[in-house]
């Protein structure tokens, strides 16, 4: 039987995909592209925010329209599954299996009852709606990560070091979905890693939700900085990077080890979503104004050639148009070289949505445009900084048009910042996958043109 895939959401829930994808692969089912050719569709969701959870609702809906061709089978599953378990069973009967994230251990013997046997178990869920209440879910076994089918091409990987989080932010839903943080034993990391170098990958991308509270619950402290050193002792592996960082936890000895590894990249992706202490501590975040400025300038002056990337929320409940103008100030200020901003999303079961003073929409959205507005003109001045410079870039592409070779730097993560545009390049083939030296010749928008030196 043929099987076709949708990921949704974050790289963290594309892992468990990958991980699904490599499950029905050893059970000798086809995996095919085009789920006009599927026998089975399995949709892995996210359900984080209002705009996540409605992507996936609408990709439900898109993907049942092939039950009446040829599809015979649809499997949802995910973040929106272990939220929405329930409502999702009750709404949409035409879906064949729901699988909550906590099911995974059993994943295969739920496949087996609509495909064998051809019906549904349905496990009755009651909804969770407090943390206390959620039960820590297990990792998945050491052989299903060894044994996941890579979806990022042949360059890059995801490594998952952890999973859930501890951190409770008053407007996230993490918690809810994927219960505390849970570490993988660093061996186990690192021997995966060895599979991925393997496979050829270049590039790995450590996540988590947290990657700084890596390790705390093994060994009782974090080994963020002790899993990045074995890993880049690999062979075969170029690139490292790792993603989600909170300030709070960024250490002089991690900021070293960026600073002298010369396998990781310059790079910090540290989601600070706030200035104002006031808002702040209203988020439950463990951090202050003056503890981040301190960061920054701590960084910048330990490492001069780093990356930083951040991540904001406007519209918190009684966010004040004080405290946004001190965002939008500091933002100008602070200068990050990419930052990502959100609209603040009522999310059920979190302290936020329970609080008074919630903004409204417009307010939020004017917000938001603000930010990315300064963002924009920041980014712009120091994208056109690089013109002149030579930079090593990884040649992934080639532009359907066939006029430029496409890759990235090291200071660029895939899918989420920008792209290096490479003109006047002989026998395109033999680049591809290759590390080249490209000289920056101008700006597009949030991508860079250049030359091969």
């Amino acid at each position: 039987m043929n099987v076709g895939f949708i990921s949704l959401g974050c790289s963290k829930n594309l892992i468990d995909t990958e991980i699904i994808i490599g499950k029905f692969k050893n059970n000798d089912y086809k995996i095919v592209n085009n789920p006009e050719e599927a026998d089975i569709i399995v949709v892995n969701t996210c359900g984080f925010i209002e705009s996540a959870k409605q992507e996936a609702i609408d990709t439900i809906f898109e993907m049942l329209e092939y039950k009446k061709q040829r599809c015979k089978y649809l499997v949802v599953t995910g973040c929106l599954v272990q939220r929405y378990y329930d409502d999702l069973v009750k709404a949409l009967p035409e879906v064949d299996l729901f699988i909550r994230i906590d099911e995974y251990k059993d994943f295969w013997d739920k496949i087996d009852s609509i495909v064998v046997d051809n019906k549904t178990e349905i496990t009755k869920f009651n909804k969770v709606t407090k943390v206390s209440q959620i039960e820590q879910i297990p990792l998945l076994e050491q052989d299903e990560f060894e044994n996941r089918v890579i979806t990022t091409g042949k360059n890059y990987a995801y490594l998952k070091i952890g999973e859930g989080c501890s951190n409770m932010c008053t407007y996230c839903a993490i918690p809810y979905i994927r219960g505390k943080f849970v570490s993988r034993k660093i061996e186990d990391v690192v021997i995966e890693a060895k599979v991925l170098a393997k496979q050829g990958i270049k590039e790995l991308i450590v996540i988590a939700q947290d990657t700084t509270k890596y390790g705390v619950d093994i060994y009782g402290k974090s080994m963020l900085t002790e899993v990045l050193r074995e890993v880049s002792k690999i062979e075969g592996i170029e690139w490292i990077r790792f993603l989600y960082s909170y300030p709070e936890g960024i250490t002089d000895e991690l900021i070293n080890e960026v600073k002298t590894n010369k396998k990781i990249c310059k790079y910090f992706d540290i989601p600070i979503q706030h200035i104002s202490d006031s808002v702040l501590k209203g988020m439950n975040r463990k951090t202050s104004k003056k503890d981040i400025e301190n960061l920054i300038k701590k960084i910048r002056k330990e490492i001069p050639n780093i990356t930083l990337r951040t991540s904001l929320i406007v519209g918190f409940p009684g966010e004040t148009k004080e405290q946004f103008e001190e965002l939008a100030l500091f933002t100008k200020q602070a200068k990050f070289d990419k930052l990502g901003a959100f609209m603040y999303s009522k999310e059920d079961g979190t302290p936020a949505a329970r609080m008074k003073n919630q903004i409204h929409g417009n307010t939020k959205k004017s917000r938001f445009n603000k930010i990315m507005s300064i963002q924009k003109e920041i980014s712009k001045q120091k994208l056109e900084n690089k013109i002149g410079t030579v930079t090593k870039v990884l040649v992934e592409n080639i532009s359907f048009d066939g006029k430029f070779l496409i890759g990235r730097t090291s200071q660029d993560v895939p899918e989420i910042d920008g792209l290096v545009y490479i003109k006047n390049f002989e026998n395109p083939q033999k680049l591809l996958n290759e590390f080249v030296d490209v000289k920056i010749v101008s700006v597009e928008d949030y991508d860079l043109v250049g030359e091969i030196v």
